[in-house]
């Protein structure tokens, strides 16, 4: 057994004694004074690396396949990371029709992105077999979240499998509780936090950052990543020491040789049209042409080979051709912006696209924003609804609900393409999610602003940056709505071009950088500070020193485009759309709200149907009444005031007669109250007969005269003023 151990990490391995006769290997690590226990050899033994991992009652089954062959022509890694959620392991069968679980919820695909994202800058280049990593829920307490264990078993099922990796890597999450941080905190301390920052990385530099914050500055999040490295050294450390307990040979991959006599095909051919797709080209149109004349040349090159030539073979695989030229497109953009600190479309390295905005362009939405950032262009628009119309989650976290929808819509006219229209992809559940953390933080809370709002962002045109787009164009649609959010939001993408020790952070990459570049790193927030961030590398990471810069760079962008935004549309409407619901709300006690809904919903089914008003009640007493008209609402607060009012003595009310008896009249003067006037008190003499001064529905003014212990009403005519009648029957 050995044991290391630091401030905020123990680490110790060891193979259990009464597992001394298998393969059972174990190692555990202690951060926050919570042990995280990592097993192997136990389950699912025929997949190439297996572990379970495990932290108080959340554990997870992790494994990592590879396919015996390489595919055939691709131009990329085909890495497969899944998260499958089991409700079972939270103790409970799921809610759907078919009482399985069915398609993935939004976290489990934002969780095998969390997986993928950093796992996938380090295989080897050329690498094209297939390899899949699937994390499984087990057990899930709903104290420890289950996506950093499960970024953490995807190296460690990696790292003691025969799969080529040049990990491993360390994931942790970080918070922030009175100014300290916290490592790995639980759902709990997650919603107290100021900061929900998931870092991985190697032991040396970040390979990926995902956050939500509630505007921190950019002191505060390096602080955080450095915190988390030192956490993430650690890890990386046991999974070398459990990898040589295991005895782990890796599969030997040698890339192929390139043809020599290729790349000087490409060189000759293709170079002369590349170099003008980046001579200040501003539209993507017209770069595509020259890049599609590059292509052309070097195909009708090697057609024109003699016939035998292996390069031939080429023509049967264009991804490939299409690959080789991209390289030479890489080379010659980074060398032009490393040399020359220019652009290929022209602009300075910390220069932001042109920017226009608009809003209330849509006449019955309740809320629009047109955000256009060069040639990347994204439609935003705004619902509100009433808290009924909150997403409902069943899944093993904590959270039951959602009152912020974010929806991200990426079709394929946006990049001139043709792309059938199906259910989101993982690109765009989780550009939407980015978009919706960025926003989340300048909500009004739910008591002053209690609708549940969705942004629709609709990606009209797209050459890079979409996400910061939606994240811009959201702002603007939420406040056309005059929705009264603390402080308007932006969001700008950064790029890194990095060769040895030279380096370039770019502000706003539009597509061609970040797809020959080596870092996409998205930064929203306020002029106060940040909301949320996400960052991805193509490298073998990048150091603290570097993430400095591109925040401080990062920061000068967003504080300009929020100037822009302003310009269209400075502060929050203060009226809303007149087609957007108007909510009222009003607090009864919780013994009231049976009263509301009545037999069967018979009541609240009845003020529906009358008002017209949509009615939420909530367990705490909330009652929430919404309609368009702000009439019909009123209307339908008054008769819920009346079911629950609670009726005293020497009250006048309007009422009206709903039975005649001989001994008086049944006077009704709330809904499903009704008393008895008797007849000697339906007039200040002697009545003969209740008819000479009621008749069936008439309406009159009445006086609570005593309720007796039964709950039953004594209502009176007399000593009534005309003056007081008058005002509770014109009410």
């Amino acid at each position: 057994m050995t044991t290391t151990k630091s401030e905020e990490t123990t680490i110790e391995t060891k193979t259990p004694e009464s597992n001394l006769n298998n393969n059972l290997k174990e190692v555990r690590l202690t951060i926050n004074g919570k042990e995280i226990i990592i097993q192997t050899g136990k389950l699912a033994k025929q997949a190439n690396g297996s572990v379970t991992v495990q932290c108080g009652d959340t554990m997870l089954l992790v494994t990592a396949v590879k396919s015996d062959q390489p595919r055939e022509d691709i131009d990329f890694f085909p890495l497969l990371c899944d998260f499958e959620e089991r409700i079972s392991s939270v103790g409970r069968i799921p809610g759907s029709y078919n009482r399985r679980e069915n398609k993935p919820p939004d976290k489990s695909t934002l969780t095998a992105r969390l997986m993928d994202r950093p796992l996938r800058p380090l295989f080897p280049e050329g690498f094209y077999n297939d390899v899949q990593v699937v994390a499984t829920t087990l057990s899930t307490d709903q104290i420890n979240p289950p996506d950093v264990l499960a970024m953490l078993g995807a190296s460690f099922a990696l790292e003691i499998s025969d799969i080529p990796f040049n990990g491993p890597i360390g994931a942790v999450r970080i918070g922030m509780i009175h100014n300290k941080f916290i490592a790995n905190p639980t759902f709990e301390e997650i919603e107290k936090s100021e900061l929900d920052l998931v870092v991985a990385g190697t032991s040396d530099s970040i390979m990926m950052v995902e956050a939500g914050a509630k505007l921190v500055s950019e002191e505060v999040v390096l602080n955080a990543l450095a915190f988390a490295q030192g956490i993430i050294k650690q890890q990386v450390e046991v999974q070398k020491q459990l990898a040589k307990l295991c005895n782990v040979k890796k599969l030997e991959f040698t890339p192929p040789e390139k043809s020599k006599e290729l790349i000087e095909i490409i060189e000759k051919y293709s170079k002369q049209p590349l170099l003008k797709s980046m001579d200040n080209v501003k539209d993507k149109a017209t770069r595509n042409k020259y890049t599609k004349e590059a292509k052309e040349k070097v195909t009708k090159a090697i057609e024109d080979l003699k016939d035998g030539n292996p390069l031939k073979e080429l023509l049967k695989k264009p991804k490939k051709i299409s690959a080789e030229v991209a390289l030479l497109e890489e080379t010659l953009m980074r060398k032009k912006i490393l040399e020359e600190g220019i652009r290929a479309d022209g602009r300075k390295c910390n220069e932001v696209r042109q920017i226009t905005s608009e809003v209330g362009i849509l006449p019955r939405v309740h809320g629009t924003g047109l955000f256009t950032r060069g040639t990347t262009q994204v439609l935003s628009s705004c619902t509100l609804g009433t808290t009924g119309d909150a997403q409902k989650l069943d899944g093993t976290d904590p959270q039951t609900e959602k009152r912020y929808l974010h929806h991200y819509n990426f079709p394929g006219y946006s990049v001139g393409e043709v792309k059938p229209s199906r259910t989101p992809a993982r690109r765009e559940i989780g550009h939407g999610n980015l978009a919706e953390r960025a926003i989340l933080p300048v909500l009004p809370d739910k008591e002053h602003f209690p609708y549940t709002i969705r942004v629709v962002s609709e990606v009209l045109e797209s050459n890079g940056s979409t996400s910061m787009a939606s994240t811009c164009g959201s702002t603007l649609s939420l406040m056309d709505a005059g929705v009264p959010i603390k402080a308007p939001i932006a969001g700008v993408a950064m790029g890194l071009i990095k060769e040895g020790d030279r380096f370039a952070i770019l502000t706003d990459i539009q597509g061609l950088e970040d797809f020959l570049g080596d870092m996409d790193f998205k930064v929203t927030g306020s002029k106060k500070g940040i909301s949320a961030l996400q960052m991805d590398i193509k490298i073998q990471g990048i150091t603290l020193e570097i993430m400095k810069i591109a925040l401080e760079q990062a920061r000068t962008g967003r504080l300009f485009i929020l100037e822009k935004m302003l310009e269209v549309l400075p502060k929050p409407r203060t009226e809303m759309s007149k087609w957007a619901p108007r909510i009222l709300t009003l607090k009864v006690d919780m013994s009231d709200i049976g009263t509301i809904i009545g037999p069967g919903g018979k009541m609240i089914r009845r003020i529906t149907e009358e008002t017209g008003a949509k009615i939420d009640i909530e367990e705490d007493g909330t009652v929430l009444i919404a309609s368009p008209d702000n009439e019909k609402a009123l209307k339908a607060k008054k008769w819920v005031q009346s079911l629950v009012e609670k009726i005293q003595p020497g009250t006048i009310y309007s009422g009206k007669v709903v039975r005649i008896a001989p001994i008086g009249a049944f006077v009704e003067i709330l809904p499903n109250k009704e008393g008895l006037v008797h007849i000697s008190q339906l007039q200040d003499k002697r009545t003969e007969k209740v008819e000479d001064v009621v008749k069936l529905g008439d309406v009159i003014a009445v006086r609570v005269r005593e309720i007796d212990e039964r709950g039953r009403l004594s209502l009176t005519m007399r000593g009534i003023t005309k003056e007081e009648a008058d005002k509770v029957l014109t009410a």
